[in-house]
């Protein structure tokens, strides 16, 4: 009698749970049947939205409720906590699985060459998301010492950090910010937020619900400079062929045009400012040096040579994020992604047997989450071809409890499905006294524990 295909993914945040409803919903499901393992490095899975997503989106949040249906699956198993490749390797994966799907996301800060980028007080994004969203790997404490903030970019996280920085910390305690998180933006001195884009509002990547959200804190008031609403062929070809682009431009157009309020914490939205250098004293930052740009009449811009400097006492880089490279994998440092065709990981212009890859290290960290499930399915109909012409791999060791003696012989102390639903309970527990949905668990031992690994 045949065996279920064994497939191994690499990464349980959206994109590797996408690829795992998409063999469930194959024909190979079927018969012979499909069984999954997803490993995680994170005690928790769900990826992005657990550790990328801002506190104060619970709309975003509820996509875990989708991925929740297809991990409820019995022919899905989740390995928490099991880190690649210290804890499992790729050919111990190949020993037990007949391919292995890497869907590892994107943590890290895409470099900004400016002068003045390593001063203290210039930060990553991504950093400062993995604090506030209570990332066990990050320090607890962040210093909010500055009155005046620049963040530099003009996509979601942008808005996200700019977002958090100017709230109170009581607007944000409604959320499942853990208590180091409400305390240190308890002492955020941030008066002053400005955001900084080198395009014009036509080019900004802004989804239009989060920059409208941008406006709906009491505390929070949005300003644009009339000057920056400006628009040339390029850009007005780029607000008909695209209803999200227009939709923005008429967000900042209104915003423009009305009287500043009298709202206790500001936040600006300038464009057409390209930031030249982040200017320092004593080895920190004192300011934000940017050249003004102008449209060039394709929608991108040039400089003009007028510079402004901008009194800021911490910078921001909310310019993209880069995948971490995967040991005994292909890699291209430009683009931070495993080269591959249709999911395919490729090495000299061949592809890599029963390897594959989907999501952010395929393609990059590009496009909203629900993307990814594109970038899924194909990956798993390239698979499930090479499966049926018999180029996968014959794993020596395919039977499913095969892993869990690997791993208890390794001692790796891993989280599983039943785990998550004992932290999840134990997170909501600690919310209820409050009022609150949950309250997150930081400390990894603390997760680990509430789980029953």
């Amino acid at each position: 009698m045949p065996r279920p295909l064994r497939v191994a993914i690499v990464g349980a945040g959206p994109a590797g749970i996408y690829a795992a409803d998409a063999l469930l919903k194959s024909e190979a499901a079927a018969e012979p049947g499909v069984s999954i393992d997803l490993f995680e490095r994170m005690p928790a899975p769900f990826g992005l939205i657990r550790y990328g997503v801002a506190p104060d989106h619970p709309r975003i949040k509820g996509i875990i409720t989708a991925l929740h249906q297809v991990l409820d699956k019995p022919q899905v198993r989740l390995f928490g906590n099991v880190d690649y490749p210290n804890d499992i390797s790729l050919d111990e994966l190949h020993s037990f699985y007949d391919a292995v799907i890497f869907s590892t996301g994107a943590t890290a800060d895409r470099a900004l060459t400016i002068p003045g980028v390593d001063l203290e007080g210039s930060y990553g994004a991504a950093d400062f998301v993995s604090w506030y969203d209570g990332h066990p790997d990050v320090p607890r404490t962040w210093p909010l010492e500055a009155e005046k903030v620049a963040v530099l970019g003009v996509g979601n996280v942008a808005l996200d950090v700019a977002r958090i920085l100017a709230k109170t910390a009581d607007e944000l305690l409604t959320t499942e910010i853990p208590p180091n998180v409400y305390e240190g933006l308890k002492a955020n001195k941030a008066l002053e937020v400005h955001v900084f884009g080198r395009r014009g509002p036509a080019q900004a990547k802004f989804s239009p619900m989060e920059l409208r959200e941008l406006d709906h804190s009491p505390t929070i008031e949005v300003i644009v400079n009339p000057e920056d609403i400006d628009y040339d062929e390029g850009s007005i070809a780029t607000r008909r062929a695209n209803k999200q682009a227009d939709m923005v431009a008429k967000t900042l157009e209104n915003w423009a045009i009305r009287d500043i309020g009298d709202r206790p914490h500001k936040l600006f939205l300038h464009f057409f400012e390209s930031p030249a250098e982040v200017l320092g004293e004593d080895g920190k930052v004192v300011g934000l040096r940017t050249e003004r740009t102008e449209l060039d009449g394709t929608g991108n811009v040039k400089g003009t040579g007028r510079f402004t400097d901008w009194d800021v006492q911490s910078v921001y880089r909310a310019v993209g994020y880069l995948s971490d490279e995967l040991p005994k994998l292909p890699w291209d440092v430009a683009s931070g992604t495993v080269p591959d065709e249709g999911g395919r990981v490729m090495e000299a212009g061949s592809p890599l047997p029963s390897t594959y890859v989907t999501g952010w290290i395929r393609r990059g960290p590009v496009g909203l989450i629900g993307h990814t499930k594109g970038d899924a399915n194909e990956t798993v109909a390239n698979l499930l071809a090479d499966h049926a012409e018999g180029r996968l791999l014959t794993p020596p060791a395919p039977a499913p409890e095969a892993v869990e003696a690997f791993l208890a012989e390794r001692a790796v102390r891993y989280t599983t499905w039943e785990g998550w639903h004992r932290l999840d309970a134990a997170e909501k527990a600690l919310g209820e006294p409050q009022g609150r949905e949950r309250v997150k668990i930081v400390e990894r031992d603390e997760m680990l524990e509430a789980s029953g690994a």
